[in-house]
């Protein structure tokens, strides 16, 4: 006896329903493409508990006949293909008809739908599967589904799904996609009964842009248009001093479709070339507009990746047309003036073109190596001697670093304590003497093998130091860098990372799914001394802020922590998730390339180089010195 055998229709549906319907996003996705291919001008959303218990999209599209509503549930049934060809010239969002039989196999799906010269509609309620018989209704022109209990039949997937916020997240992102591809339709979102968005139709893409990423991103925006033969390219590029961390706001739709090209997302990034900093990355919104033969979107289970027939064009095109319009336009980026005493206080984009030099903005360097006698007005008071850059406790240090210096000194005579407020030092550099040997029990990877004796700024970003065998060439940035994060990293594990509460809490508008995974990590975050908690919505409120990092501006930092969260894969230990987040704090926090230095600043960072463990590399493995001997410079110089 033969043991292959055909399997049944609720198990090939239930397998497609696997590709298909990963989470209640995909499911608000497919429905919003079939309303979209219907004619929708406007279209409702609804879910509750992030789409688990209901999802429901009604839409004012052409609706079914009672004929067709059972057909529309049924595997691989469609309206929008008729033979093998037409896979080769695809003109709609969906057209493999599986979708609705997969969504319907694993939930309970209702479905209301009238053609608008019909006197009723039609009503078809499936049940895992199983179908009741069609029945008529009231409703009005267009189409109603809902879908509720999400895999109540495949409760292991069920267990897979995340929080409900976290799942609301990414209905919320789902919906923005094609929102934005489609500003024409007017779109409505609701979660849990509430209004979260209505999005009246609109001519441009800058009104969609605004509400999903504020008006700040929207007014930043270059407008960008080429015409080659039939591609038609258009949409926006951002000003690059509004990048990114990541690629995830790289929107790039093709034919109304939002697809991911690996190619094209390279052509972006060439475009920005030198104009962002190492690691940052473009913003754009940009529609592709092509012949349906000329991209084959039959590629993935879920329609994102496409295949285009001359890519190379396309990636030309792309990619000379941004450049067109950055030669044509003024990319200098601007510091607008800081009040010092406003919580709002910004620490420089990391893309700033120009930079202040104004004594205020020297004070503030220079706290970072100081330790402060009065904390900022809208902080209260914490018990630390120090914060960003202060001097680790004495008892904490080896012998031989004992007796090396810790800070310049502090000015006194000030009104409010007599102690003075923290104040650039004018001291001479450190002397000419030799630095003290280290003890015999000292470990060899706290020894520095040559302390630097005085050192000079090059290039804004670099140390050029003197040694007692030669010179050295220090990273400024990668050294802070190093510096913070050993600092941090030994107040989280004696578990008191200082913090600072903000007498006025800052809001920080995020997006969805971040807003969701900032509070569902709000415990980890208060490890490192930074406390937010919900303000309803997508906004969060930072209640406090790390001691060390008064210097950075607090929505700055919630900002990249979030999308940090939501575009990294979480570390398996909390413990590891901890250090993958110092390292990325750290390296926001210090002092960056470009950023000039006064002679007691310098002398104040090569003064803790000696007091941190594993001084030569940044936590990212990057060396933070070049060390050139002296036999090695009179090599190069002929001497010997």
């Amino acid at each position: 006896m033969g043991i292959i055998r055909e399997l049944p229709a609720s198990v090939i549906n239930q397998i497609a329903a696997g590709e298909v319907v990963e989470r209640p996003a995909s499911v608000v996705k497919e429905l919003l493409e079939n309303a979209l291919d219907a004619g929708a001008t406007r279209i409702d959303v609804a879910v509750e508990r992030g789409g688990k218990d209901l999802i429901r999209v009604a839409d004012n599209g052409k609706g079914m006949s009672p004929e067709d509503l059972p057909l529309a549930f049924r595997p691989h049934a469609t309206s929008k293909l008729a033979e093998a060809e037409d896979l080769f010239r695809i003109a709609t969002l969906g057209f493999r008809g599986e979708a609705l039989a997969a969504i319907a196999e694993v939930s309970k799906t209702r479905c209301q739908s009238r053609p608008a010269d019909a006197a009723e509609g039609a009503e078809l309620s499936i049940d895992a599967g199983v179908p009741a018989p069609i029945k008529p209704c009231g409703c009005p022109p267009g189409t109603v589904i809902e879908v509720r209990h999400l895999f109540h039949n495949t409760p292991v997937r069920r267990t897979f799904l995340k929080s409900d916020s976290t799942e609301a997240g990414h209905v919320l992102d789902t919906f923005a996609r094609v929102a934005l591809a489609h500003p024409t339709v007017h779109f409505t979102f609701r979660s849990a009964g509430k209004l979260v968005h209505d999005l009246p139709s609109v001519t441009g893409l800058k009104e969609r842009v605004a509400v999903f990423f504020g008006q700040e991103l929207a007014d930043s925006l270059l407008w960008v248009e080429s015409q080659v033969e039939s591609i038609h390219l258009w949409g926006y590029v951002a000003h690059p001093s509004q990048s990114r961390s990541t690629a995830k706001a790289q929107f790039l739709f093709v034919a109304g479709r939002y697809v991911r090209d690996r190619s094209l997302g390279h052509a972006l990034n060439e475009a920005y070339r030198g104009l962002l900093m190492v690691g940052r990355m473009p913003v754009a919104f940009l529609h592709l507009e092509l012949p349906p033969e000329e991209v084959d979107v039959n590629v993935h289970p879920t329609k994102v990746e496409v295949r285009f027939r001359d890519s190379q064009r396309i990636y030309s095109q792309l990619l000379s047309t941004v450049r067109q319009t950055f030669l044509q336009s003024d990319l200098h980026s601007r510091l607008q003036p800081v009040d010092d005493a406003s919580p709002k206080e910004t620490a420089p984009p990391a893309s700033s073109y120009t930079l202040s030099t104004s004594s205020a903005d020297r004070q503030a360097v220079a706290s970072w190596f100081t330790p402060s006698a009065s904390p900022p007005l809208n902080f209260k008071p914490y018990p630390s001697p120090g914060y960003a850059g202060g001097p680790l406790a004495p008892t904490n240090l080896p012998e031989w670093a004992k007796s090396l210096p810790t800070s310049p000194p502090v000015a006194s005579g000030d009104a409010f304590n007599e102690l003075g407020p923290a104040s650039v030092s004018t001291a001479e550099p450190i002397p000419d003497a030799p630095a003290p040997e280290p003890a015999r029990d000292t470990p060899p990877a706290l020894a520095v093998p040559d302390l630097p004796l005085k050192a000079i700024q090059v290039h804004d970003s670099y140390l050029i130091a003197e040694t007692r065998d030669g010179m050295m060439v220090i990273d400024q940035h990668a050294l802070h860098e190093r510096i913070l994060y050993e600092e941090l990293r030994e107040r989280v594990d004696r578990g008191h990372v200082e913090s600072q509460r903000l007498l006025v809490p800052e809001p920080v508008h995020l997006s969805a799914s971040e807003a969701a995974i900032v509070l569902e990590q709000a415990e980890v975050l208060a490890r490192l001394g930074l406390e937010v908690e919900g303000f309803g919505g997508d906004t969060v409120l930072v209640l406090s802020v790390p001691a060390m990092l008064t210097g950075l501006s607090p929505e700055r930092l919630l900002r990249d922590l979030a999308e940090h969260l939501r575009t990294k894969p979480l570390e398996p230990t909390r413990d590891a998730l901890v250090a993958e987040l110092l390292h990325m704090v750290a390296c926001k926090a210090a002092i960056k390339a470009g950023q000039r230095l006064t002679p007691a600043e310098i002398d104040a960072l090569l003064e803790r180089r000696g007091l941190v463990h594993d001084i030569h590399h940044c936590p990212h493995g990057r060396p933070t010195a070049l060390i050139f001997t002296k036999s090695e410079l009179e090599k190069q110089f002929g001497r010997i």
